[in-house]
């Protein structure tokens, strides 16, 4: 067998051996660097440069599972989920990094 033909092999093998797609998936701070997804003031992510797939499924999971947060906290707190959202998403773009995006009134902007 040849240097490169084991080579192949073995990166199958480990790209298998750790779940197939997670040596490639995106992770959220690598989409918000790359400008791919930014804060909204919903408290949810969005899309800021349609067009990239992963970047897609990514702020589909991320929200989701917010929602399922949001939705956890407004029943515990006995407030509605919009109260909810909103604080969260103000946090949020509070909270972004320098250089990433958010939802500004006028579209998407570089905090």
């Amino acid at each position: 067998m040849t240097k490169w033909r084991r080579a192949t092999v073995m990166a199958v093998v480990l790209w298998c051996l750790a779940g197939g797609e997670a040596l490639f998936a995106l992770t959220l701070d690598e989409a918000k660097t790359k400008g791919l997804v930014g804060e909204k003031a919903n408290g949810y992510l969005g899309l800021v440069t349609p067009g990239s797939a992963e970047a897609q499924a990514l702020a589909k999971d991320v929200n989701e599972k917010r929602r399922q947060a949001y939705e956890e906290i407004a029943r515990r707190n006995g407030t509605n989920v919009n109260a909810v959202e909103t604080l969260a998403g103000e946090k949020a773009v509070q909270n972004t990094k320098a250089g990433n995006f958010v939802e500004g009134p006028g579209g998407w902007v570089k905090k």
